[in-house]
């Protein structure tokens, strides 16, 4: 397998088994790891029954407690480019992202040539289910006013559902990224479009979640709302590596 689907778990007993098997299930195969951040609800031990049940193929972190998810990817991040993945895509555990989408957002990256597939709730519109409406809005916004600080042409610039070449992971200085909460899905694009990578965002649902406890909060709203200006602003004064150009060169940039 060249693709590794990262996901980060807490609490995710519910739903640990069965968002495995159907990301097992995906073509042209993918690959798991999950980081789970000492999950009193067994989450873990779910996931190990499910290593011996699928050797090689399911992996798994487990943390002292919860450290942050932008640390957990960090960290699985390291983890794909030391076993030699190509592709390296990050999702949540509660089916709010479709496994069904992986493919595509594969695709967008290995057959179309893109660094960066985001699968994005607001590239056609607004396609989210059963949010509040004041979720769907407080997103949406906080979506726009990350354009409007950062100048990225990236319409879900909070979005999860990413999929990376292993060369912009390797490129972009992972140990320079400051946010822990959701804001590090920001500081990502923001990042890998600094260092000159093509991103492209893949139309998907989102569902929310049905099973177990959101992890969403206000704080990490504002996280989003008031790092990405001091984040802008560190950017003026540091110098991004570049990508080398070698990739795919069968597409321009995402805008």
């Amino acid at each position: 397998m060249d693709s590794l689907v990262i996901i980060p778990m807490y609490n995710e007993c519910e739903n640990a088994r069965a968002i495995i098997e159907a990301v097992l299930a995906q073509e042209p195969g993918f690959d798991v790891l999950v980081i789970d951040d000492n999950s009193p609800d067994g989450t873990a031990a779910i996931v190990r029954a499910a290593m011996e049940q699928f050797p090689g193929r399911v992996n798994l972190i487990e943390r002292p407690g919860k450290l942050g998810l932008g640390t957990a990817y960090i960290e699985g991040f390291r983890w794909g480019l030391e076993h030699g993945y190509e592709y390296i895509m990050e999702m949540d555990a509660d089916f709010s992202h479709n496994p069904n989408d992986l493919p595509a957002l594969r695709a967008a990256c290995a057959d179309e040539g893109y660094d960066v597939s985001v699968g994005s709730r607001y590239i056609t519109g607004v396609n989210v289910v059963n949010w509040p409406m004041g979720r769907v809005l407080m997103s949406y916004f906080a979506s726009a006013y990350v354009r409007f600080i950062t100048g990225m042409p990236v319409r879900d610039t909070t979005a999860g559902f990413v999929c990376y070449r292993r060369q912009v992971l390797e490129t972009m200085e992972l140990d320079k990224i400051r946010f822990k909460g959701y804001a590090f899905q920001i500081e990502m694009k923001f990042t890998a479009r600094c260092c000159g990578f093509r991103i492209k965002e893949v139309p998907i649902i989102f569902v929310n979640r049905v099973l177990g406890t959101s992890k969403m909060s206000s704080g990490i709203f504002s996280e989003a709302m008031f790092g990405v200006i001091s984040m802008k602003i560190r950017s003026w004064f540091r110098k991004y590596p570049k990508a080398d150009g070698n990739r795919p060169n069968t597409k321009t940039s995402a805008e």
